[in-house]
């Protein structure tokens, strides 16, 4: 059990002085630590520390304008208002004890600690995160592992659970989450949150955690604060959503619930047609077993994939309030053939709206619980589809009939550009921001039944995991003995369609990795559109290219992922230098 001994300043402030010890008092007994405060007022020193406190002091907390004495020579302080005390005195407790594990607080520097007691073991803090990423593959457990790697580095216990997928993996218990210093939610998309309400939380994007998990855990210490205040989890969930900004992060919060809806119906459109033609869906084949999966896929799931778009645009911005009327628009958007784009749209109105509403609507306390449940939905549902027939409806639908032709009559040097400015997308970041762009731009385009930008989106995908699994045969002088072993798994992430694949290189070479990534994927994307290639599933690399009617002009599309893979390789060649010998036979 760690020790941390506090001195307060209060001034002429004495009644302050005294709130701020039983604050600190109270906090040290629900952590499990001891506390001992001395206090400074007008009237003078009370309860001074003793030599025996001192002597047992593991952390160092200076309250009010303060500066240490010779008494705590080898103690890292860490120092802190009043108000900052009274507001979250266990928040405070845990920031001084992170402080106390830095290299000025070493064990040799500091009075005699007990026996087997060490600073970074004394100041170990238990922390739960939760990762995720739009699509659920690669980028939520990297983030995961990079948060474990960065606390253990940091001395601090961690349980990360995953929700990816396949849904939530390790999921945290309602034990952990109470008994953690800090709640660190790690995702690219929106997570519920209303189980954290109390606990000190912090929210970044993926990337960080993969990067620098150590940084990351350290920058949260520093600017977590409490979630929801001091409210109950179930009324969380009508306060306003607590850092949730950003237009990118709600779309790709839309994305990542849309997208099972889009490979579900695209697979099984597939095999409609694998198992009653291209013309499966006509009344002659009616009560065929290819008939009702083409139902299945494009008069169900299909149909949803707009309004589950919609709803969980609405959902990230404004929580669950917000998803009734972002639905509903998702529907009209539909309806009134405003497709994906009015989908959007319709997202943002809803969310924005019902998150207008909950702050404008002043309730008694006790007519509160209706806000969730009847009052936003209702007004934010009637008000986002008002505005989606009388205002938004025609010019997105217009639009959208616009795109859509333009798309269908791509020929020439618009499909290479196009191809091109897709295809170099994907490579940039690797599941990054621009790469989940373009590949938001493919999978939408299906639903207005424009396929060919999500071919060109897939194999340039491929391309860059592939085309570095190839420079570590061919090349391996350029690469490291822990590179040319990754090369194994980028080959098979590569034919999965996973770009994720190529970060492990990326990240060690990037000014010479990237680019050439880049330009393999950009002319695979240009092979792709410049021939025609159209690809009806939204997903799974050439595990689906087998399927009859899910790609047509196949040829040309392993023509486009050869040449692509080949052009980066070239560009590896040249760029890379050498950095081990060839490993021998």
């Amino acid at each position: 059990m760690s020790h941390i001994v506090a001195v307060v300043g209060a001034g002429d402030r004495g009644t302050h002085a005294y709130l701020v010890r039983e604050a600190l008092k109270r906090a040290a007994r629900e952590a499990g630590r001891t506390i001992a405060v001395e206090l400074h007022t007008d009237d003078g020193v009370i309860d001074p520390l003793d030599a025996a406190a001192l002597r047992e002091a593991h952390a160092l907390l200076l309250v009010g304008d303060l500066r240490p004495d010779a008494r705590f020579d080898g103690l890292s302080p860490y120092t802190a208002t009043l108000a900052e005390v009274l507001h979250d005195a266990r928040a405070v407790l845990v920031l001084a004890g992170a402080a106390a594990a830095t290299p000025a607080a070493s064990a040799a520097a500091r009075p005699a600690a007990p026996a087997g007691a060490t600073p970074a073991a004394a100041a170990a803090l238990k922390i739960v995160a939760i990762t995720s990423c739009p699509t659920g593959i690669a980028h939520t457990f990297m983030a995961a592992e990079g948060l474990q790697e960065g606390a253990k580095a940091l001395g601090h216990q961690i349980r990360v659970e995953t929700q990816g997928s396949v849904g939530s993996q390790d999921a945290l218990t309602a034990e952990e989450i109470a008994a953690a210093d800090l709640v660190l939610v790690a995702a690219d998309r929106q997570v519920e949150l209303s189980r954290f309400a109390g606990k000190r939380l912090f929210q970044s994007p993926t990337k960080p955690a993969i990067g620098d998990g150590a940084g990351l855990i350290k920058r949260a210490l520093a600017e977590a604060r409490v979630y929801g205040g001091e409210t109950a989890p179930q009324a969380a969930s009508a306060a306003a959503p607590a850092a949730r900004t950003g237009v990118y992060k709600h779309l790709m919060t839309g994305v990542s619930f849309m997208l099972p809806f889009v490979v579900a119906g695209g697979l099984l459109i597939a095999i409609a047609f694998a198992l009653g033609g291209i013309y499966v869906y006509e009344d002659v084949h009616k009560g065929t077993l290819g008939w009702t999966l083409f139902q299945i896929g494009a008069k169900g799931a299909f149909t949803l994939m707009v309004p589950a778009l919609a709803g969980y645009i609405a959902y990230s911005i404004a929580d669950r309030p917000g998803i009734t009327p972002g639905m509903t628009g998702g529907v009209i958007a539909g309806a009134i053939g405003a497709g994906f784009l009015g989908g959007i749209v319709a997202g943002f109105i809803a969310g924005y709206g019902v998150l207008w509403l909950n702050k404008a609507i002043k309730l008694p306390r006790t007519l509160e619980g209706l806000k969730p449940v009847l009052i936003l939905p209702l007004l934010g549902t009637a008000a986002t589809g008002l505005l989606m027939y009388y205002v938004v409806g025609a010019p997105a639908a217009t639009l959208l009939a616009a795109l859509t032709t333009w798309l269908q009559g791509m020929q020439g040097a618009s499909a290479v550009v196009l191809g091109l400015i897709l295809g170099g997308m994907m490579a940039v970041d690797m599941g990054g921001p621009i790469n989940k762009a373009a590949y938001v731009f493919g999978t939408t385009l299906i639903a207005a039944n424009v396929t060919e930008p999500m071919a060109a989106v897939m194999c340039a995908g491929m391309t860059p995991p592939l085309a570095l699994a190839v420079a570590c045969k061919l090349l391996p002088s350029r690469f490291t003995a822990e590179e040319r072993e990754a090369g194994n798994a980028a080959f098979v992430l590569g034919l999965a369609f996973v770009t994720e694949g190529a970060i492990p290189f990326a990240a060690r070479d990037p000014l010479r990795v990237i680019p050439s990534l880049i330009a393999g994927s950009a002319v695979a994307g240009a092979i792709c559109l410049a021939m025609g290639v159209q690809l009806k599933v939204p997903h799974g690399g050439v595990f689906v290219l087998p399927i009859p009617n899910a790609v047509t002009h196949l040829g040309a599309f392993v023509v486009a992922l050869v040449v692509g893979t080949a052009v980066s390789v070239a560009a590896l060649a040249i760029a890379k230098r050498r950095v081990v010998a060839p490993a021998a036979a």
